[in-house]
């Protein structure tokens, strides 16, 4: 595998760039991130990821870096930053942290003002020509966030803030040219560095095609990593096409559970498992940000470093979708559908009377450890009220701490992620600060909470077949049946308990097991209806709300990549498109199916290799 980091942009830029006489630091671009983590979550709505200091209640390391000032003088400091408690809270946020440039510290405390994302004043600063260090301290451990620092001679030079103007300004400010200088080609760009992802990145590179693997993260495996923390559910090796799956004990983890420690992830071995692909190049830490269509295909896709901000273009004649939020099928143009479908449009019991936007919600999972002494934790008050009587009396959270039913889970994502991380900091600090019998808790300490949230639901690409609750009830035969879906129809909802204690402000889901029987998807769900050349593998394929309830298990979306792999590689067989495959070349898929392209040789050792229709253990059918 070559893998592809793009860091020479920050080498050339040093995190800034200056343009006229004012000088823009991207904060994600800093040379020393200290205990600032890159958040890339929301930058198709900011334009850009943004450095957040996620210490759980404790400040984190600076983040330094270098800057190049053009000339000697007086500098006026703007940071865009955001109050995160402002949808709940009205005063001061938590998110506290400062400036300091060369051996000042600028006098204004940042992040803890306002209602959005804005360019807050820091103070003036006068400096020398030439390399000077910036840093950004963090006041408080309660995520506070800098997207970009501007130094400007004249006091009220505040960059736009609309973010087409932003967008133009930054641009400008780095030299960033409009289209990509790099480019390169592939025989099938895969976007989304998940499980899905993964499998089909590296069923087509077993079958020659050279690949491109798009993962906008430092770490792969997407809702099975160790920044989000969920088991991998579903069982492999199963149904009519037997092959599909057993890739997965390549790297699948041989402990369970969700909300545990990182390493039960072994995020090293979905490493390993792309590595050892020669013919598939990894682009790490890189987010489709753009693609470019001509006459109902995709010609390319830009994808932009999430530190650097270098961009290149991917070219391929097939692309796959894996990102879940469906992102460069809705960039094509690709039909989607977002929210819950009416019980009459495909006559769905399970389905609401009248089509809505609900969807399933995102977890932002955590849990404590016992310090072996008493902890403190700061008093965290701002806007969800805990006492003795709506508390949550545990020592972590899983699936169940569940926010954003009735939002949109892309447009409103940051809200959501940032409402669950409210939840866990009131709770905890009611548990620690205001609970009369904390005895259970005194010793107890946040061990984690995530940032990146694990999101369940968004758009589903629309495919010449939409998977329905009455193919799952009747098992209905389909000529071209691919992988087996085992996980019960798993539909989650707000909680009756929770949301009357916390009205319209849910934050824990319920769900109601509806069984099935093993059941083989038909392929014609992994392939865009208008987008030619679009394959999708994931929680975005081509099924309703209802049926997405059992599809969207990992070992289950792994083998969807593993069909889209080797149709792909049937595509650049005989110049074909993955409706073609359909068409013409159904057979030589369903051999491929029946022998899957994992090794033969991997031992199954993986403990937790359960469908909760197969009856998995209790604990573990909740996902």
């Amino acid at each position: 595998m070559k893998r592809v980091v793009l860091l020479a942009a920050a080498l050339l830029l040093s995190a800034t760039t200056a343009f006229g006489t004012g000088v823009l630091v991207e904060a994600e671009s800093f040379r020393d991130k200290g205990g600032w983590s890159v958040d890339q979550q929301f930058m198709d709505l900011m334009g850009s990821p943004y450095l957040i200091a996620h210490g759980m209640g404790k400040p984190v390391a600076d983040a330094v870096t270098t800057v190049e000032f053009p000339e000697s003088g007086t500098y006026h400091a703007y940071v865009r930053t955001f109050n995160w408690v402002a949808p709940w809270y009205d005063g001061e946020g938590p998110g506290k942290f400062s400036l300091r440039v060369g051996k000042r510290t600028l006098p204004e405390v940042l992040g803890n003002r306002g209602r959005e994302w804005m360019w807050q004043y820091a103070g003036r600063v006068a400096v020398r020509k030439g390399p000077v260090e910036v840093s950004l301290t963090d006041l408080s451990g309660f995520d506070g966030r800098c997207d970009a620092v501007y130094f400007t001679p004249e006091q009220g030079d505040v960059p736009p803030a609309d973010s087409g103007e932003l967008a133009a300004f930054r641009r400008r400010m780095l030299h960033i040219p409009e289209t990509p200088q790099r480019v390169e080609s592939f025989d099938f760009v895969v976007v989304g560095g998940g499980i899905a992802g993964m499998c089909a990145a590296v069923s087509a590179s077993r079958l020659g095609c050279r690949v491109a693997l798009v993962n906008d993260r430092p770490v792969l495996g997407g809702n099975n990593s160790s920044e989000i923390r969920v088991h991998l559910g579903g069982v492999i090796e199963t149904g009519p096409n037997k092959g599909l799956g057993r890739m997965i004990r390549e790297f699948g983890h041989s402990r369970g559970g969700n909300a545990q420690p990182a390493g039960n992830y072994e995020d090293a071995k979905k490493e390993e498992f792309i590595a050892a692909e020669k013919n598939v190049t990894l682009f790490a830490g890189c987010r489709a940000v753009a693609v470019n269509t001509t006459g109902g295909r995709i010609a390319s896709v830009v994808v932009r470093h999430i530190e650097t901000g270098e961009e290149t273009l991917l070219e391929a004649p097939l692309f796959a979708d894996c990102t879940g939020d469906g992102t460069v099928g809705f960039l094509a143009g690709a039909d989607f559908r977002m929210g819950r479908e009416s019980r009459d449009e495909f006559g769905e019991e399970l389905a609401p009377a009248a089509a809505d936007r609900m969807t399933m919600g995102s977890s932002v999972q955590w849990y404590s450890v016992d310090a072996g002494k008493k902890t403190d934790f700061p008093v965290f008050s701002y806007g969800l009220r805990f006492d003795e009587t709506n508390c949550e009396q545990v020592t972590m959270g899983e699936w169940k701490w569940e926010t954003g039913m009735n939002l949109d889970q892309i447009a409103d994502f940051e809200r959501i992620r940032d409402y669950g991380l409210l939840v866990v900091y009131s709770n905890w600090s009611f548990l620690k600060n205001g609970l009369r019998d904390n005895g259970k808790f005194r010793n107890r300490e946040l061990g984690w909470v995530a940032y990146v949230a694990g999101k369940r639901e968004s758009r589903r690409l629309l495919g010449d077949y939409v998977l329905k609750q009455d193919d799952i009830d009747k098992h209905v035969f389909h000529e071209d049946a691919s992988f087996a879906t085992t996980w019960d129809l798993d539909l989650h909802f707000p909680d009756s308990l929770n949301s009357v204690r916390f009205p319209g402000r849910e934050f824990k889901a319920a769900t109601k097991h509806v069984h099935i029987y093993p059941y083989a998807v038909p392929y014609r769900c992994l392939y865009s209806r208008n987008v030619d050349n679009l394959f999708m593998a994931g929680r975005n394929i081509s099924v309703t709300h209802v049926a997405l309830g059992s599809v969207r298990v990992m070992r289950t979306t792994g083998m969807m990549g593993e069909v889209v792999g080797m149709a792909a590689s049937l595509c650049r067989k005989y110049g074909t498109s993955p409706r073609g495959v359909y068409q013409r070349h159904l057979d030589e898929l369903r051999s491929l199916m029946r022998e899957g392209v994992g090794k033969k040789n991997v031992p199954d050792n993986q403990r937790f290799n359960r469908g909760s229709s197969l009856k998995a253990p209790r604990a573990l059918r909740n996902d």
